[in-house]
């Protein structure tokens, strides 16, 4: 049994309480897209940035600028939006303790998020601090469940896939860490029920990441 020598976090949901409610999100962006392209194309299974992305690459088939204009109102928005969610937002009660308790134990930690980072840092302003690595969608041209997210994170702490463990609270996280090649867990502190988080198999599912350090510990993994 292979020992983890790092793990990447999630932050919204996983960390963090989840406060972006993205519904709301995904109807005020359509009321800018109608605006733009009237009917929208049915794309309801996209996440938000993706659809965002999905409509400004159909706007500048025909005008590069119209779709250029898109995505930064479009941005402008969700930015916003995170940011006012992220001024009601706190930490899980466990997550400094388990932030520095990793450090003291030598096991190496990075944050990956695809909010914006100044919406993270709003919430956990000494973020870079708690972990050995911090990255935004803002720090990389593909976003997960793209495995770009992942592993420019472990390239900086300078991490093997395969000694590396991702843990979220969503679809999207276990996805993310089953492409680069990591361990996975789920952590049912979000919106993602047990059962929907088993559908996709994590290697690991708790309640929260602080039982989870302990499932980890007791497995001997650590």
């Amino acid at each position: 049994m292979k020992k983890i020598e790092g793990i990447i976090f999630d932050f919204d949901g996983t960390l963090a309480e989840l406060t972006i409610d993205f519904n709301e999100m995904k109807k005020r962006l359509k009321a800018i897209g109608k605006a733009f392209l009237d009917p929208l194309p049915e794309t309801d299974n996209l996440p938000a940035l993706e659809w965002v992305d999905h409509i400004a690459a159909c706007l500048a088939t025909d005008d590069p600028d119209l779709g250029k204009e898109f995505h930064t109102r479009c941005r402008f928005l969700i930015i916003s939006m995170e940011i006012e969610a992220a001024k009601h937002g706190k930490l899980f009660p466990f997550t400094y303790p388990i932030l520095c308790g990793l450090q003291q134990s030598g096991i190496k930690t990075g944050i990956i998020t695809r909010n914006t980072s100044v919406a993270v840092k709003t919430i956990l302003p000494d973020v870079e601090k708690l972990c050995g690595c911090f990255l935004s969608r803002d720090d990389v041209d593909n976003v997960k469940p793209h495995p770009e997210h992942i592993l420019k994170a472990l390239g900086v702490i300078n991490l093997c896939p395969e000694n590396a463990l991702m843990v979220g609270d969503h679809l999207i996280d276990i996805e993310t860490g089953k492409r680069a090649g990591t361990l996975t867990a789920a952590v049912a502190t979000g919106r993602m029920s047990f059962e929907d988080l088993k559908k996709v198999k994590p290697d690991f599912m708790a309640k929260d990441c602080q039982e989870l350090m302990g499932i980890l510990k007791e497995s001997g993994r650590f």
